[in-house]
This record gives structure tokens, C-alpha cells and sequence, in this order.
């Protein structure tokens, strides 16, 4: 087994490549999606965030609402951090079990937006870093999913520098121009893990 872990900054377009890396064979084991699961209604990590950040954050159905927690965490590193602590560990034993299930040979790739930021580099084989330009990165923000100018750059301010992406990078992809641009670097980077599972 491969395991490869997958980052980009917010808006770098880290999504269309684990589609399309899905779309090859890999095994895709989404951070965002099992962090949604873990604090789903009747579970120990809503209770959690619940007792840290108050039942405010809550929404009128009893589902966590994630734009008002959004609003506490994104302005302030101390509660942020407060809510790291609470679904990060969640998520890193329910990625594991589910890299445990994937076949022996599988290409397991981790998507983990905050990879860089969490120092979790050496727990893959090797690490992609999608690489979008700031500019990029907040034009996608704002026209394609409706952000304010300064609600994005809140965002992108919240996570690590390109540079610092770029630094514990393996292979870097390329996304600052069109999606016809893109598909051709994602095939070449899953020929080269299939050659490296295949080394293994």
C-alpha cells in the first residue's frame, strides 16, 4: 500500500484532483468529509464542541452550523486551536481505519487541508501539494463559491503560506490555469504512485 497525502491551500482546487485521482483507482480517504462525520448529531464530538463553544453553535435542528462556528474560530487562533484539538484526533483514528480496510496494493490518498499546518507530513509515503497563486486562490473563493473579499482572505490567512505547502511537498501540481490544464499533470502523478506501489 501507498499512502499519500494530499493539501493545497483553500480555492488551490485540491478537490478536481482527488476526483480525478479517484477516478484512476485510488482510494480516497476525504479529512473534510469524516471530520463532518464526527461531529454529526449524537456524537462525542458535537457533545464537545458543544460543551467548549456553547450551545450557540448549534443550528434549530441540533446540527451543528458550521458558518457560526466559522465565525467564532476564523477571527481568533485561540479557539481555533480550542476545536483542532477536538475533531482532529476523531478524524486521524477514522482515517486509519479506513486506510486499514484498502487493499494491499491500493494507492490510499489522503485529502487533508490542514496537512502542512498540522506538521502530519511524515505520516505519508509522500505528500502532492496542489499550488495555486493568492490571487487564484481568491478569485475562485469569491466568484465560484460566493465569499466576500474579506471573508476569503480571513480563510487563506488561517492556514499556512504557499511557501511553507511547497516545502514539505513530494510533487507539486500546477492548478493556477484552466481545468484542461490540470488533467494531464494529475494522470502523470498517478502513474508515477501506481510505479511506487508497485516498487513496495
Amino acid at each position: 500500500m501507498l499512502s499519500v497525502g494530499l493539501t493545497g491551500g483553500i480555492g488551490a482546487g485540491k478537490s478536481e484532483v482527488s476526483r480525478l485521482l479517484t477516478s484512476y483507482g485510488a482510494v480516497l480517504i476525504d479529512a473534510d468529509r469524516i471530520a463532518r462525520e464526527v461531529v454529526e448529531p449524537g456524537t462525542p464530538g458535537l457533545a464537545a464542541i458543544v460543551e467548549t463553544f456553547g450551545p450557540g453553535v448549534l443550528g434549530a435542528d441540533g446540527a451543528l452550523d458550521r458558518p457560526k462556528l466559522g465565525s467564532i474560530v476564523f477571527a481568533d487562533a485561540e479557539r481555533l486551536a480550542a476545536l483542532n484539538a477536538i475533531v482532529h484526533p476523531l478524524v486521524r483514528a477514522r482515517s486509519h481505519e479506513l486506510e486499514e480496510a484498502a487493499a494491499p496494493d491500493a494507492v490510499v490518498v489522503h485529502d487533508v487541508p490542514l496537512l502542512t499546518e498540522n506538521g502530519l507530513a511524515p505520516l505519508y509515503d509522500l505528500v502532492i501539494v496542489v499550488d495555486a497563486t493568492a490571487e487564484t486562490q481568491l478569485k475562485r473563493l469569491v466568484q465560484g463559491r460566493g465569499m466576500t473579499d474579506s471573508e476569503a482572505r480571513a480563510r487563506m490567512a488561517a492556514q499556512a503560506t504557499r511557501e511553507e505547502r511547497r516545502a514539505i511537498a513530494d510533487l507539486v501540481i500546477d492548478n493556477d490555469g484552466p481545468l484542461s490544464a490540470l488533467e494531464p499533470q494529475v494522470r502523470a502523478v498517478w502513474d508515477e504512485l501506481e510505479e511506487r506501489a508497485a516498487r513496495r
